[in-house]
């Protein structure tokens, strides 16, 4: 995904980055570019938002328990298929 807009802190590098963002993973700096990169690109905070909705449903339905991998794969690909629905 990408705004065709060039950032410091490319698209792609953002969306790889966000699940760490969202867990409080990042320093200070990386952060901070991630924030900045949302506040100046749209589709990437589209994303972030739907992130963010998402984990948020998983904290909530398992507490503290880890999310299986494999549950996180499926729920993202499923995702990504109803995205593309939504686009075509």
């Amino acid at each position: 995904m990408s705004c065709g807009k060039p950032h410091e802190t490319p698209c792609t590098e953002v969306l790889a980055r966000i699940y760490s963002y969202l867990d409080g993973e990042l320093d200070e700096h990386g952060c901070s570019d991630i924030r900045q990169h949302l506040d100046e690109c749209g589709p990437c905070l589209r994303e972030y938002g739907l992130e963010e909705s998402v984990k948020k449903l998983v904290h909530k339905s398992c507490g503290c328990d880890p999310v299986p991998q494999d549950l996180r794969a499926k729920v993202l690909g499923r995702i990504e298929e109803v995205r593309a629905n939504l686009v075509e």
